[in-house]
């Protein structure tokens, strides 16, 4: 790439074939702002649901869980095919970081209250930079204008629409045109990859994938030792205490190890399966986001801090564990099982659901469910190989 007289580097298509691209140090910072508003997600889904108001909670919790993948996701694969490393490359990405840190401050309001307004503000900041970015992506590589501008106008017409529906709409219809705009958010990179595609790198993506998927396990980490801290002084609770610690981790474990079983980069060659594994990830990132809440449930109902009963408080745990395992056997299991591996997957998968019925040994049975299916499926590699 040549450099200007201001130190800018042409920003153009990166090779689609260029050997072990992973994260940059750049993308590793950034990564870290959205631990913050993953935190704040998990923590305040805690919340509510250890207050009783589980629906309340799931819904707020998938609604804020948007915008952070989402926006999360735009840069990635921007980044994946554009990333140029010059200075004005580097301060619309830390922009971009503020705006989540932005985000991040709202999510408490908007998962209590619906109060969506500085969580807009924060997604909004985030996406005009990435308007910024396409705009400099069509000035200086002539094979991918088409596509970077029909990406720049649909993020810039859609941001415009979160906007004014903050001002010029009630709370109800607020609400509504909430998931109409999700939608509109949804099919822009749809429709702008039809105009040609832009030259993402499937071992980058893959590579990319792999280090949100820590960050949102790591939330599940955290609420085990969180345990831990509390077994402190507990007296009568410390055992039950240890036993959800020691449950948490190995739950952690289990879906970190089903998640790193299969190299996915090769599968992400095709357009479409692309589409497929990036947008399918909303319900693996949710899921293992919420699986902290679920052992925090669980730690309160334990020390008797929440009127939460032991049975939904398991449920709290057992289905968005359910959810990781499902959505991991749809996007990235299905294609390179056996058949009956899917349906050992599978079964798992609605016996982690069944067990919160008996609560004393749901999370229990959860780890050891968890680890069967980390059985079947090296089993599976070990046929195959």
């Amino acid at each position: 790439m040549s450099e200007s007289h201001a130190g800018l580097r042409r920003m153009v298509a990166r090779d689609r074939t260029q050997a072990f691209r992973v994260a940059s140090p750049l993308e590793l910072l950034f990564d870290l702002v959205f631990v913050v508003a993953v935190s704040q997600a998990s923590d305040s889904l805690h919340e509510l649901v250890s207050e009783g108001h589980v629906a309340q909670g799931a819904l707020s919790y998938l609604m804020v869980f948007f915008a952070i993948w989402w926006a999360w996701m735009n840069f990635t694969w921007f980044a994946s095919a554009f990333d140029t490393d010059d200075w004005a490359y580097r301060v619309m990405t830390i922009a971009q970081m503020g705006g989540v840190l932005v985000l991040a401050a709202g999510v408490h309001d908007a998962m209590a209250t619906y109060d969506l307004t500085l969580v807009t503000w924060g997604y909004v900041i985030m996406r005009l930079a990435m308007v910024g970015q396409w705009l400099r992506a069509a000035a200086s590589d002539p094979a991918s204008r088409r596509t970077a501008l029909f990406f720049a106008v649909g993020i810039a017409i859609v941001q415009v629409l979160w906007v004014a529906r903050l001002y010029l709409l009630d709370t109800t219809w607020q609400f509504v045109t909430f998931f109409v705009l999700v939608v509109a958010e949804v099919m822009v990179p749809v429709v702008a990859e039809r105009q040609g595609r832009t030259a993402w790198h499937p071992h980058h993506i893959a590579d990319r994938y792999g280090c949100f998927t820590l960050i949102v396990l790591g939330e599940s980490v955290l609420a085990s030792a969180t345990a831990i801290f509390q077994a402190r002084g507990q007296g009568a609770h410390v055992l039950a205490l240890v036993g959800l610690a020691a449950a948490g981790l190995a739950i952690a474990a289990g879906m970190w190890w089903l998640y790193f079983e299969r190299e996915q980069g090769p599968r992400l060659a095709d357009i479409d399966r692309g589409f497929g594994f990036g947008y399918a990830h909303y319900v693996v990132f949710a899921a293992a986001g919420a699986v902290s809440a679920g052992i925090g449930a669980g730690v309160d109902v334990a020390t008797g801090h929440t009127a939460l009963s032991a049975s939904t408080a398991s449920f709290v745990l057992t289905v968005p564990v359910a959810a990781f395992m499902l959505a991991m056997w749809l996007v990235m299991l299905r294609p390179v099982v056996s058949r009956a591996t899917s349906a050992v997957v599978i079964g798992l998968a609605v016996l982690v659901i069944v067990s919160a019925l008996v609560p004393p040994a749901s999370l229990a049975a959860t780890a050891v469910l968890l680890a069967l299916a980390v059985v079947a499926v090296e089993a599976d590699t070990r046929h195959q190989a």
